[in-house]
């Protein structure tokens, strides 16, 4: 499974990738605003640092808005992914950004319907939201099982049907080994929740322990 970073904060995004541990970034306009600054700066420079994708989010609604969007956004770098809503003309959008060559992230997905129509325009990731979910009441995990199923049932029948499912939304630990005990693609995660993910007690007092014996051994000797 993949590990994306869900951010435009450029200390952790260069922490993370000096670790080796991701695969690729996604962004929103959101998160661009937590970081103050120039946007196009930032994330110009994202895509200098991650070598995988990277998922920069259209703000236009509409769809000639969104293709031109989509286009200067593809700009920054080769490895951009145009990020389009998930409503008719963000599906009219990725339908004409994905034959022209340029990735795209349906994003806004709480549905298993929404999922297989934003497969079916040539969406290359669809990102379910499970934390907003589970926020209503809702099993976010259900929602990533059932999009599980239905695009295994048909990945080897059309080579048009392609879409991976990029787990977003996410809002602790568990959600990620949930996520990849269903079998998806990917999942996306803010600096907080990979940190945690690096951490465990007993490793903490393993290595303590360790570090004084050898200070006894190196007193002996």
């Amino acid at each position: 499974m993949k590990i994306f970073l869900d951010t435009a904060n450029l200390e952790s995004i260069r922490k993370f990738n000096d670790m080796g541990l991701l695969d690729g970034i996604t962004t929103n306009p959101s998160l661009m605003s937590k970081e103050g600054g120039n946007p196009k700066d930032i994330m110009e420079e994202i895509t200098k640092i991650i070598k995988g994708d990277v998922s920069l989010e259209v703000v236009s609604t509409e769809y000639s808005g969104m293709i031109e969007e989509g286009k200067r956004l593809r700009q920054y770098g080769k490895n951009v992914v145009v990020k389009v809503p998930m409503t008719p003309d963000g599906l009219k959008a990725c339908k004409h950004l994905t034959s022209e060559g340029i990735p795209v992230n349906v994003t806004l997905i709480f549905s298993p319907n929404q999922a297989l129509l934003a497969a079916k325009s040539g969406a290359k990731y669809i990102s379910p939201f499970i934390g907003r979910l589970d926020d209503i009441g809702k099993d976010g995990m259900n929602l990533i099982r059932d999009i599980k199923k239905i695009f295994d049932n048909y990945k080897d029948e059309d080579d048009d049907f392609k879409a991976q499912i990029l787990v977003a939304s996410i809002r602790h630990p568990i959600h990620v080994i949930d996520a990849a005990k269903i079998g998806a693609h990917v999942v996306t995660l803010p600096p907080a929740v990979l940190d945690k993910m690096l951490q465990h007690p007993l490793t903490d007092i393993g290595l303590e322990n360790f570090l004084s014996d050898w200070k006894k051994l190196k007193a002996g000797i």
